[in-house]
Order: structure tokens, then C-alpha cells, then sequence
């Protein structure tokens, strides 16, 4: 049912009325297959296939609104199949809404079509307010971002494509370097009625010449779960000190259940790009506390991750990167390869290892990111994107 609304939705918008000036579309589409060694229960060799495309649309409005829209078309097969469909059946449960709940299945293949994007922006001499289904984010930190508590990242997974909210949010701008947000989106679970689980929330954003800063608060409102609402007051840093500085804090509180430092999400880091160019480095500390925003993808305390990427030209690069779990001595190394063939079209391969103690003694222990727990004893992936 949720395939065909989309479907509907779909013609809806390609056939839009005349107020909307010059439709535009862009995308792009990506063909990916995934190799897989296992480790624990599952199989010792696996592969899936792959086809996602995006595909984005623009129309402006009169001389002050604009639409925006985004619709993902995706086919899939093998362990990415599988993997999907667990994921599916995981929100499932824990009544979270999934698009992906709606796949449907061929002879060969899992598809679906899914809502990314959909929402209006308007501007005014005094603010900009969007609102509809849109992704909402906040901090400046490039791995971890504790502050972009909407869209939890996970440098294991860096493909994955930011969840899209529900809501409305205000920029005003008294000052060309001073940007004030208000905001509001909706609750988690998309059947609540009652108002509970909703988040609203302020922030500011000031910028220096070399350095900005960004405070925030969000209030979620009281849920059967919580039934005293959750506070998250956070703060953003990132600097040009000859190195790329930043820092990112979170702090979740549940006023029925004090957390003390275990509500604490914290990370910080630097970049630098040297040899004109040619090196760029990565590198970023996450602290984690277990009632955090970011133990949703985590369960240890410490972690840091670390890249290192070289330019052969324009069109050419290779990276080294690790996660690293530090209190379990984890790890999950990588090596990536990415080439443009040609304006648009561009070809990439990354393959990684987990990594814990088991794998070099009987008495090691098995860690987070190791093999055994994340199911994979190798896995790489061969991806072809092509813009349009």
C-alpha cells in the first residue's frame, strides 16, 4: 500500500501545476556489488547486487517559495537484500517507520520506492522557514557529530543516506555572521497523536573569520517511554588553525533518571591537506556515554577514527581510514580506491577487515568491530555512480 501512495505521489509531482516555474530534475544512480567473507553464524561467502538511484526535484514558486523533492528507487538482491530486510524488520519492531517495510519482492529481486525529501522553503527579508519532510542538521563535526542527533552517523556504514524529518525550521539573520534557528519535528513514532515524543528546539550559529561556534537545545516532550521529556543542550566548534580544528558535544538528560556522565557524547579532531594538496588527513575522538545520543549505533565508551587519503590527480584517489575501538581494542580498517572516468560517471572499491584479539589468541577477546560481531571476516564493495 505504502508502494503504491509513493507511486501516486510520484505522478503527482511530475505532473505539477503551472505555478510551479521550470521543474528540475538531477540524480544519480548507483550500480554496487558487495563480497562478503563471514565470521560467526553467518555464511562463509555472500554477495548481493544492487541498484539505487535518486532522484531529486526543484521548482520555484512565485518569487518566494521553492519545492523541494526526493524520491529513492531501489532494487536489491543477495546479502544487501538480507541486510535490508533485518533492518526492516528491526524498526518493525520497535514501531519505527521504515519505508523499506513496503518492499516487494520479484524473481530476483527485493525493490522499493521511498520518500526522502519533501518540503517548501520560503524566504523573506527576515527569515528563511522550511517545512515538510527535509533533513535537519546541526554541528560541524565530520565523523561522529554528536550535535546531529536527528541523523546518528556511523563511519562504518559512510554510504548511508541521512534520514529525512518531519518538521519546520526557522533561520533568521540580524547580523551576516549570526544565524538564529527555531524549530519543531514531529514524534518518532508516526502514530503517536498525542504530541508525546515531539522535539523542539533553538540554535545559534556565529562566525569569525577563522572560527564558528554553535549552541543548541532541543526538548522532546514527555512519551510512555519518557515521561518526563529528554533535554539535549549542545555545543559546536571548528576553527582554521593551520589545522582544521572542531569539537562536537551532546548532552542528553532525562530528568526522571539523572545520567551523570553516561548522557555525555562528545568528539573532536582535526583535518590537514599538505603537499599542495596532494595528502589530506582525518582524524577524530568520539567519547561515548551509554546513554548518549550516539550509543544508538555504539555500545563501548572511547573510539577514534583516523584517514588518510592521497590525490594522484583530480580524478584519482586512494584512502587508508580505521574505526577504532578503544576500550575494547577493536578495529575496522579500510582501503578505498575512487576514479572519475568521465564528467558525472565515477568508480569505486573499498574493502575492509575487521579486526579484534580473537583473531590472534584463543584468550582474545572479541571486541565490538571484530569479525564474530559484526559478521564479516572481509567484506568489499565495487561501486559505479553516474550523475544526471
Amino acid at each position: 500500500m505504502k508502494t503504491i501512495f509513493a507511486a501516486l505521489a510520484l505522478a503527482c509531482i511530475i505532473s505539477m501545476p503551472s505555478f510551479a516555474q521550470g521543474l528540475k530534475f538531477s540524480g544519480y544512480l548507483d550500480s554496487k556489488l558487495a563480497m562478503a567473507a563471514g565470521a560467526g553464524e553467518t555464511p562463509g561467502f555472500s554477495y548481493g547486487v544492487e541498484e539505487y538511484a535518486n532522484l531529486r526535484m526543484q521548482a520555484n514558486i512565485g518569487t518566494m517559495a521553492t519545492f523541494y523533492g526526493a524520491l529513492n528507487l531501489i532494487a536489491v538482491s543477495g546479502n544487501i537484500a538480507q541486510a535490508a530486510n533485518s533492518a526492516a524488520r528491526a524498526r518493525e519492531a520497535a514501531n519505527v517507520f521504515l519505508s523499506t517495510n513496503a518492499m516487494v519482492y520479484g524473481e530476483n529481486f527485493a525493490a522499493a520506492l521511498e520518500l526522502e525529501r519533501l518540503y517548501v522553503r520560503i524566504n523573506t527579508e527576515i527569515m528563511d522557514l522550511d517545512t515538510g519532510l527535509m533533513r535537519m542538521n546541526f554541528g560541524y563535526g565530520q565523523v561522529w557529530a554528536p550535535s546531529d542527533f536527528l541523523n546518528p552517523r556511523n563511519p562504518l556504514f559512510p554510504d548511508a543516506r541521512p534520514w529525512a524529518v518531519l518538521g519546520t525550521d526557522a533561520n533568521f539573520y540580524p547580523m551576516d555572521n549570526l544565524k538564529l534557528q527555531a524549530y519543531a519535528v514531529a514524534p518518532g513514532d508516526p502514530f503517536s497523536s498525542d504530541g508525546g515524543g515531539s522535539i523542539f528546539g533553538v540554535a545559534g550559529d556565529y562566525h569569525w573569520r577563522k572560527a564558528s561556534i554553535q549552541l543548541l537545545y532541543a526538548y522532546e516532550t514527555p512519551s510512555n517511554d519518557l515521561p518526563w521529556g529528554v533535554h539535549r543542550p549542545g555545543i559546536s566548534l571548528k576553527a582554521d588553525l593551520v589545522l582544521g580544528w572542531v569539537a562536537d558535544i551532546l548532552y542528553t538528560y532525562d530528568s526522571e533518571n539523572a545520567v551523570g556522565i553516561k548522557g555525555l557524547s562528545a568528539s573532536g579532531g582535526f583535518d590537514y591537506s599538505f603537499y599542495d594538496g596532494k595528502f589530506y588527513v582525518l582524524a577524530e575522538y568520539l567519547y561515548n556515554g551509554e546513554s548518549s545520543v550516539t550509543s544508538q549505533q555504539f555500545s563501548e565508551t572511547h573510539y577514534l577514527y583516523g584517514m588518510i587519503m592521497y590525490y594522484f590527480t583530480d580524478y584519482t584517489n586512494a584512502s587508508l581510514a580505521c574505526v577504532a575501538g578503544l576500550s575494547d581494542a577493536s578495529f575496522s580498517p579500510s582501503v578505498s580506491f575512487s576514479h572519475d572516468l568521465s564528467q558525472g560517471v565515477n568508480i569505486s572499491a573499498t574493502a575492509w577487515l575487521p579486526l579484534d584479539g580473537s583473531m590472534f589468541s584463543s584468550n582474545g577477546k572479541k571486541g565490538e568491530l571484530g569479525p564474530e560481531r559484526t559478521g564479516s571476516a572481509f567484506l568489499t564493495t565495487i561501486k559505479l555512480r553516474v550523475r544526471f
